[in-house]
């Protein structure tokens, strides 16, 4: 298929809407996002739809039309509240969900027994629908599942020789798509955020609630009443991260990451990093609406490995964003203000380490494993897909992740660690952060992290103090061959494929020497002890 590529021109208005009438689909520019439209009333114009997108069935989509005179053919009653609703916010970015009259195919409504009704501002959307003659279903022109497009140069990107025809309408205006509210429900609620806010429909409709699903992922089972409703949208093929906090802490934390991340950020913050783009004005969610979809698009360009996002206010229009991001991230979402004492503790293999953490946790310490959630990391699904991807079938056995296959091939060389380490350590990162959340919520001042790469770990900077455990090789050497019944030449080649113990005790602020045990574990809850009550003096 040859996509034209049509000016907002009368002529080309007119070829737009005759391929509509002769059952195509056209992507056209309206206030919100770029929609793919196509003739509603006609069911196989409307699977077209589905199979330019790759757009899964049980997504329903929106109906468009050009006058409030319209509707009443689409429901099965007009709800008053339409009418008031109209009077205040159309033409405009509101979507309004009643039980459809039986001129509505299913396939638009996903086998639901309503529609979602919208009248939109922008001029040239409304002319296709004036001379198209027919109500036209139209959901985001982009690729299902990606950043949805706020230009041409992005449905050109996601959907060209995929559809008939795209009209070039310039930059959408508010960028993110319309407030989505149903008023088939037994007190009217909003299933998406838009340009519209919560605020604004109280205003009018009295009391509304809100879906669970602007702020979760839809249960499971549970169908989708409203398009961008699925649980990952909105995604750019970076993995994206939520991170909140203020700048200061969201600035330390990157640089924490290494080279290989991109920050999305607030307008004047980009300049703090080697990889940034920004999307917005911190204090205007209006400007961030404009920019969201637009810099996640703008994410792929970077190359990077990761993205992690700076948090919007999610008050207003705010939680427009706040949504899209939410799916965007797949719900992952990275907390940096919390309020308690973090001490590392590290060591090279044989120190003792692992006995002094399990004591502290014997003594009432929350202790936080990191070689534990390593492997909670590499049980999630998009994880292993993303294994999968670099390294292979056959790190799989049986179509399970072998660890030991996928130590074996990723710690063959220093490049295929990067590769496994871009992949694992944000989620690890992630899930350490849920920790020191946790043990915050159960009433602990302090918390300890065990974590043997510590060297290598970004995320020292978090801790108030590190304690590195250490002994002579020739002690480790006997604890390891004792321990996990080893040869010489084994222990040997475990112990240097590990870094010096230099390296462990430079990244530290004490170091424990562990010739016997029963002492350095007083030792170290003694550092602790000391740490806790000099923290709560400053504080």
């Amino acid at each position: 298929m040859v996509t034209l590529h049509l000016d907002k021109s009368e002529k080309s208005i007119d070829t737009a809407a005759q391929i509509i009438k002769d059952g195509g689909i056209v992507a056209v520019p309206t206030e919100t996002v770029y929609g793919l439209a196509a003739n509603a009333l006609d069911p196989s114009a409307v699977r077209k739809i589905f199979s330019a997108k790759g757009r899964p069935q049980d997504n329903p989509l929106i109906v468009h039309v050009s006058s409030v005179e319209e509707i009443p053919a689409l429901v099965e009653n007009v709800d008053e509240r339409m009418y008031l609703l109209a009077e205040k916010f159309w033409p405009g970015p509101l979507t309004v969900i009643q039980k459809k009259s039986s001129l509505i195919p299913s396939e638009v409504c996903a086998g639901l027994d309503t529609v979602a009704i919208r009248l939109p501002s922008n001029p040239v959307m409304r002319d296709v629908i004036r001379k198209s003659s027919v109500p036209i279903a139209a959901p985001s022109a982009n690729s299902s599942g990606k950043p949805s497009p706020t230009t041409a140069e992005h449905v050109i990107t996601d959907l060209d020789g995929k559809i008939d025809a795209v009209i070039d309408g310039g930059e959408c205006d508010y960028g993110v798509e319309s407030t989505v509210i149903t008023l088939a429900t037994p007190v009217p609620m909003l299933l998406r955020p838009g340009a519209v806010t919560a605020e604004e429909l109280k205003e009018v409709l009295g009391r509304i609630e809100i879906s669970h699903a602007v702020f979760e992922k839809l249960d499971s089972g549970e169908k989708p009443l409203s398009p961008g409703m699925k649980y990952k949208h909105y995604s750019p093929n970076t993995s994206v991260t939520i991170v909140k906090g203020s700048f200061e802490k969201y600035r330390k934390f990157i640089l924490s990451q290494g080279d290989d991340v991109c920050a999305v950020c607030f307008k004047g913050e980009g300049a703090y990093f080697k990889k940034s783009v920004e999307y917005g004005e911190e204090d205007d969610s209006l400007s961030q609406c404009h920019g969201f979809f637009d810099a996640m698009r703008k994410v792929d360009e970077m190359t990077c490995g990761n993205a992690y996002v700076r948090c919007p206010n999610w008050e207003g229009a705010g939680l427009a964003v706040y949504n899209r991001l939410l799916r965007s991230a797949a719900f992952k979402i990275i907390d940096l203000d919390y309020n308690i004492g973090i001490i590392g503790l590290t060591g090279p293999i044989g120190s003792g380490k692992s006995t002094v953490s399990s004591y502290l946790a014997g003594k009432g310490y929350y202790v936080i494993d990191a070689d534990i959630l390593a492997r909670r990391a590499v049980e999630n699904s998009e994880i292993i897909e993303k294994i999968r991807l670099e390294f292979g079938d056959d790190v799989f056995e049986n179509n399970v992740l072998s660890r030991s296959l996928l130590a074996k091939k990723a710690f063959s060389s220093e490049e295929n660690t990067k590769k496994l380490n871009c992949i694992t350590h944000p989620e690890i990162t992630r899930l350490t952060f849920l920790q020191i959340h946790k043990a915050q919520d159960n009433g602990f001042d302090v918390c300890v992290i065990d974590a043997a790469l510590m060297p290598d770990w970004g995320l020292r900077y978090i801790c108030d103090k590190i304690i590195c455990v250490d002994a002579p090789e020739s002690i480790r050497i006997e604890r390891v061959m004792k321990r996990d019944n080893l040869s010489l030449e084994n222990t040997m080649s475990r112990i240097n494929r590990q870094r010096k113990s230099e390296d462990y005790r430079k990244c530290s602020d004490y170091t424990v020497e562990n010739f016997d045990e029963n002492i350095s574990k007083k030792t170290v809850e003694r550092i602790i002890e000391y740490e806790r009550k000099n923290r709560n003096s400053v504080s």
